[in-house]
């Protein structure tokens, strides 16, 4: 088979626009949620307030973000089973994810009071934080159904090519928790508890919503009066294996991220502020280049199950113009305004000082990144999710080995090369899997 690409045709970039716009807004509503919980409780009288707020939402990260393979893992095969017109197995599979996802809540709630107190074990905070981060972690861990729900909703939407869907439960999610913020918070004087409960009380508003809109979608697909089989040794087997696969490879992003701030902190406590505002950056670029890994993952997986080598390779290519102009536009904004913005987000001199002087990796990392984000997209789609895991565990390796090697050299340089290389690992290793993907995806044209 010729390894000649295709030239996008206009419907294919309207088609990558329709699915990657609304994840990029509904990407925008996270960090104005963070800056309003910052904002109500950082205005109450004591400082530790704010400490607690930002461990606890630490804690979850940590604990939830694990568990992102609910995403991730219904996307692909919802989008392969779309492709191939299986409607029955379309619902099915969001079945099955959500009786995982209501599994694993159960546990962490079981392993609660182990998994506090490890966490303020580690952070090693002062007794009033402790204390009040232990009132919020009391509170927002009986979300875990909801936000595990929320996983599988989600990557369902974005599986059937309805990322509308998903910005609306994501606006819907965080308008809501900003709001009752301020009516906790501002207005029953809850302080910590109350920007627990108000995430608490949103995340099952949003499941309630997703329900409504999954319900109406799925009957739309009923036509045919196909019944789903949702207790299908096989698929079931299937699905935990993607999952695993997955979990491994977010586990390995997690500590690469984590082991990558350790090192700034055996540095100097400067070092480490002026990455955590740069890192910030990182985290911006990921809003508009995880639209186009998320348009990826839909029109991949729909190609795959349509069996269409031409369809999947439109919609790499398609994808991958569009992502490349997001990364050199990033470029650019980073460039020419990245003193400003690391102004808005400290007023400490020596830790602006600091940013500014190591922003050049941030000018270099949209253009480094994107391809591993894209990638992620392609492959989380296709379902080949062995081969992230193993790309994951190489570039884990390289860039443990590149910290090691350049950091007592170079010192914060060294470190954040390392973390380009780590990038630029992801993309090398993603990339060199990815002929095996079109072999072995069972193409009919």
């Amino acid at each position: 088979m010729s390894p000649s690409l295709p030239r996008p045709t206009k419907s294919d970039h309207k088609q990558v626009w329709h699915l990657a716009a609304p994840s990029i807004i509904a990407n925008l509503s996270v960090p104005l949620l963070g800056a309003v919980d910052t904002a109500v409780i950082g205005h109450l009288d004591q400082s530790y307030y704010l400490g607690a707020v930002a461990i606890g939402a630490v804690i979850f990260h940590f604990i939830y973000w694990g568990f992102g393979f609910l995403r991730m893992g219904t996307t692909g095969l919802t989008a392969q089973a779309l492709g191939a017109r299986e409607f029955g197995e379309v619902r099915a599979i969001f079945y099955r994810a959500l009786a995982l996802g209501t599994a694993i809540a159960l546990v962490i709630w079981l392993v609660q009071t182990p998994v506090l107190w490890l966490a303020t074990t580690l952070f090693e905070a002062s007794a009033q934080i402790e204390t009040l981060a232990g009132t919020y972690f009391h509170v927002r861990i009986w979300s875990a159904p909801a936000v595990l729900a929320n996983y599988c909703l989600i990557g369902w939407f974005i599986g059937i090519g309805n990322t509308r869907a998903a910005l609306l439960l994501q606006v819907w999610m965080n308008g809501l928790n900003i709001a009752l913020d301020l009516l906790f918070v501002m207005g029953f004087g809850w302080d910590v508890a109350g920007v627990a409960a108000a995430t608490v009380i949103s995340e099952y508003a949003a499941v309630g919503a997703g329900l409504l809109l999954f319900r109406r979608a799925a009957r739309s697909m009923d036509a045919g009066g196909e019944r789903p089989t949702i207790f299908d040794a096989g698929k079931i087997k299937r699905m935990m294996f993607i999952n695993l696969d997955i979990f491994i490879r977010t586990f390995c992003l997690i500590f690469a991220f984590s082991f990558f701030t350790s090192q700034a902190a055996k540095m100097d406590d400067d070092i480490l502020a002026a990455n955590a505002v740069l890192i910030q950056f990182q985290h911006f670029l990921s809003f508009g280049l995880d639209g186009f890994a998320h348009a990826a993952e839909a029109l991949v997986g729909a190609a795959i199950g349509a069996g269409s080598r031409a369809r999947l390779r439109a919609a790499v290519v398609t994808a991958g113009i569009w992502a490349l102009a997001v990364a050199a536009l990033y470029t650019i904004i980073y460039a020419g305004l990245g003193s400003f913005i690391i102004g808005a987000l400290t007023g400490i001199e020596i830790v602006r000082a600091g940013a500014n002087e190591y922003l050049v990796w941030l000018m270099i990392s949209p253009i480094v990144s994107v391809w591993s984000f894209l990638l992620d997209g392609i492959f989380i789609g296709a379902t080949r999710t062995a081969e992230m895991r193993n790309a994951m565990l190489i570039s884990l390796a390289v860039f443990l080995a590149a910290v090691f090697v350049l950091q007592p050299i170079y010192g914060n340089h060294g470190l954040w090369l390392s973390l380009m290389l780590f990038m630029v690992a992801r993309a090398i290793t993603l990339g060199a899997y990815y002929p095996r993907l079109e072999r072995r995806a069972g193409f009919k044209d």
